[in-house]
């Protein structure tokens, strides 16, 4: 092992405080959860989260690339991916994750658009949301391209509205919206063929 490498040790801890604090920011938002809080449920010293994380805003920012990391590529992308044959299901797949996720009790909304509400666009970690958005609406264009879809760019971003709004409307309690959703995403499919 290099002088500069992390020790097992060290990167173990380091996975505890991300993992520790995906889970409270995820369920809490960021003001809600102080650097305390992390600490102690985390099992670290101060001095070992500092190290690792200078400021809370960069365990902020590390939070949101695990997020997308799980969420948005490692759950969204890879199972409607998995789910759908073509790009054209591939598109529609999103939905059907969606409606699983909805329906299970860990269903804990979008941290990209919380976070952006709670912090606004200005701050780091709402700008880091702002970009993270921007990589789903990626991967719904790429879809639509390779679907042979018209303006996929422009189809991205009313998906994307129809993603963040079946999101919101579970929230609120409607566990149906992504099938509601669907609904909407055919029609815009359609309108959208060359």
């Amino acid at each position: 092992m290099s002088a500069g490498s992390p020790t097992g040790a060290a990167v173990a801890a380091q996975e505890r405080i991300l993992d520790t604090a995906y889970e409270l920011f995820a369920r809490r938002g960021i003001r809600a959860v102080g650097i305390d809080e992390v600490i102690a449920q985390s099992k670290v010293a101060k001095a070992t989260l500092y190290r690792h994380f200078p400021s809370k805003d960069h365990l902020v920012l590390a939070f949101l690339e695990n997020r997308e990391q799980r969420w948005t590529f490692g759950l969204i992308e890879a199972e409607s991916r998995r789910r759908g044959a073509t790009p054209e299901e591939q598109l529609l797949a999103i939905f059907d994750v969606f409606h699983d996720w909805f329906q299970s009790a860990d269903f804990e909304a979008c941290s990209f658009i919380n976070v952006l509400l709670e912090m606004g666009p200005n701050h780091p970690a709402g700008a880091a949301c702002v970009k993270h958005l921007a990589n789903i609406r990626g991967v719904v264009a790429d879809r639509a391209r390779r679907a042979g879809l018209r303006d996929p760019e422009t189809f991205a971003r009313s998906w994307h509205i129809l993603m963040k709004g079946s999101i919101i409307s579970a929230a609120e309690g409607d566990t149906e919206a992504a099938h509601r959703a669907m609904d909407m995403a055919s029609a815009l499919i359609e309108r959208h063929r060359v």
